[in-house]
């Protein structure tokens, strides 16, 4: 049970004051307990590249971290740097109050990311964080249908810096509306192992922890 559990893990760390020999730890312990990736802020993710070498491990980075309400072009170009560093996977925030406002303008720069991005390197992982607890049960199904028909990945239900985090209810939803295929990602305020089977039970295919020790 310890390695299906382990595999589910996105092993996070997104501190603003974590350091080199934090990340080195992570890395470590991700390659030991064979998590799916470590998180981690896009200064650090070419030293994760090269810790992680030949572990299996993949690299997830964020993007537009936290508030997601950075430009288009910011996004795309903080995305371009982080696969030219070695990322294999891209946490990208989703613009909220252009979710509300504006849901054309809001699908026009998931799409133009996800081309981006492709073009950059086609097996790029690309998960949308919502931040559910900043949406109405209506925006999540919107924008997780969204993501979905601009060709992310996976839809990711929190940052862990907002008022709230992962809820049973709102994966329930995202996997309702994106379907069977596609990927769900619970994160923020995992932190035991019951928890995390639940949210699995819901329909999450990968966990955002930061004790990711604590579950396995």
């Amino acid at each position: 049970m310890k390695t299906d559990l382990a595999k589910f893990i996105d092993h996070t760390l997104l501190k603003a004051d974590a350091t080199a020999s934090d990340i080195d730890r992570i890395c470590r312990e991700a390659g030991e307990n064979g998590f799916a990736s470590v998180c981690v802020n896009p200064c650090w993710v070419a030293k994760c590249r090269e810790a992680l070498a030949d572990t299996g491990v993949a690299v997830c980075t964020v993007i537009g971290f936290p508030l997601g309400a950075t430009s288009t072009f910011a996004k795309v170009e903080e995305s371009l740097r982080a696969i030219e560093d070695g990322a294999d996977e891209l946490d990208v925030v989703l613009n909220q109050g252009l979710a509300k406002c504006d849901r054309r303008a809001c699908f026009a720069e998931l799409a133009e990311i996800v081309r981006r991005c492709r073009e950059a390197k086609k097996d790029v992982v690309l998960k949308l964080i919502l931040e559910c607890c900043n949406l109405s049960k209506d925006e999540i199904a919107a924008a997780s249908a969204a993501a979905k028909k601009a060709g992310f990945d996976f839809v990711k239900t929190s940052t862990g810096f907002g008022r709230g985090g992962a809820t049973v209810a709102d994966v329930k939803l995202m996997r309702k509306t994106v379907g069977k295929r596609m990927g769900v990602k619970a994160a923020g305020g995992i932190r035991d192992r019951k928890t995390a089977l639940a949210m699995i039970r819901a329909g999450a295919t990968r966990l955002g922890c930061s004790c990711g020790l604590a579950l396995v």
